[in-house]
């Protein structure tokens, strides 16, 4: 059964980082597009980040484009958001979800077949 883990989420100070992992059981990692979404209260559910699986290729939203940045560790079967200057703003549920690759990558939620149970990111003072 594939199972995707989200971790890493907690409290942190505006301006601070934060590091989220999300990790498979039940397949390789690396063969998929990951992509990392959030949804804040009261709001729907949006698009972070997202990186293909063997070109590396990424996609950010334009919210988070500077600050965050996504990347994927094959040997530990990993993916990472590194979550730099995050506002309040970035205060939501993070959850990272994976699909079969596609000939160009897309980070769209309705494309993501496979979706962990998400950490909770808040950003406060």
């Amino acid at each position: 059964q594939l199972q995707l883990v989200e971790s890493g989420g907690g409290l942190v100070q505006p301006g601070g980082s934060l590091r989220l992992s999300c990790t498979a059981s039940g397949f390789t990692l690396s063969v998929y597009n990951i992509g990392w979404f959030r949804q804040a209260p009261g709001k729907e559910r949006e698009e972070v980040s997202c990186i293909g699986s063997s070109t590396g290729s990424t996609i950010y939203a334009d919210s988070v484009k500077g600050r965050f940045t996504i990347s994927r560790d094959n040997a530990k079967n990993t993916v990472y958001l590194q979550m730099n200057s995050p506002t309040s703003e970035d205060t939501a549920v993070y959850y990272c979800a994976a699909t079969m690759p596609t000939v160009q990558l897309m980070c769209k939620m309705p494309r993501y077949r496979y979706w962990g149970q998400g950490t909770q990111v808040t950003v406060s003072s």
